[in-house]
């Protein structure tokens, strides 16, 4: 039995697979050692194998998170060793390598993710080749939830948006302006929390103004990310909740810009388990 796991910024689905076929899912709390230290993280491990207690059947894990660069992945790897031992090959990557693999196996493209966060890069088919920065939703993360979020409730607090849509989202969100504000600049996990607003958005998205938000955020990821690879030549496909759920809206600015995406899907867990059951 094998154990793959993918990591946002918002939750990790851990899969534990026996012969290529998918036995249990468990969603636990985003890990990404960025933002998490190595005491938090090996606790949430702890949780997920005390739920489905088979250690001693586990041959391997396949773990794939946000935050898991080169510098920060050997502390996942470490907690994930402290919870189910040093017998048991573990492999750690960043959640881009995981979107690449579940999206084109062991061909070569370019691999987007759009969820909480956003990222791309081109992929040979065994690494990653090329890679735009995010630079995250401060300065990047363009067509992500946490970067649609953020010019969603900014156009909303500074009255560029209809009245009576604001105090349906305030009422429906249950949240005073002072209290968004407060979340946004003095609470951990900004970007989270910003994106929880992604299906209060998809719900608005009839409005014109609404639509044109998140509209334009995919033409920048486009143009800011996509575009800086050979966007031309090579297959471009997408994975993630935002890209999956906005799969219309995406496709349209894609076309907009002449240019065409194979695949969008939610998860990459299905395209992991394929991969790693190949073996």
């Amino acid at each position: 039995m094998i154990v793959i796991a993918d990591s946002g910024s918002t939750k990790t689905e851990w899969c534990f697979v026996e012969d290529g076929i998918i036995i249990k899912c468990i969603n636990s709390k985003g890990i990404n050692p960025y933002f998490e230290s190595k005491e938090k993280i090996t606790e949430e491990i702890k949780l997920v194998f005390s739920e489905f207690n088979i250690c001693n059947k586990v041959s391997a894990i396949y773990f794939y998170g946000a935050g898991c660069t080169p510098e920060k992945k050997e502390i996942v790897k470490c907690c994930l060793s402290e919870v189910v031992g040093d017998n048991i090959l573990i492999k750690v990557n960043s959640d881009l390598l995981g979107a690449a693999r579940a999206l084109f196996g062991r061909e070569n493209g370019i691999a987007c993710i759009l969820g909480t966060g956003s990222n791309s890069c081109y992929y040979n088919g065994e690494v990653i080749e090329k890679n735009i920065s995010p630079l995250g939703f401060i300065l990047g993360d363009e067509g992500s939830g946490a970067a649609i979020g953020r010019l969603f409730v900014g156009s909303i607090l500074k009255n560029q948006l209809e009245e009576e849509l604001k105090i349906k989202f305030l009422s429906e969100c249950n949240l005073t302006q002072e209290e968004i504000i407060d979340r946004v600049y003095r609470k951990p996990f900004p970007n989270r929390f910003l994106a929880s607003f992604s299906h209060l958005i998809y719900k608005y998205i009839d409005n014109p103004s609404v639509y044109n938000i998140v509209f334009d955020s995919f033409r920048e990821f486009f143009i800011r990310n996509v575009m800086q690879y050979d966007y031309q030549s090579n297959n471009i496909a997408f994975i993630g909740s935002i890209a999956y759920f906005y799969k219309d809206i995406l496709s349209e600015v894609a076309q907009s810009l002449n240019i065409s995406i194979t695949k969008i899907e939610s998860s990459p867990i299905n395209g992991l388990v394929k991969f790693h059951s190949a073996f």
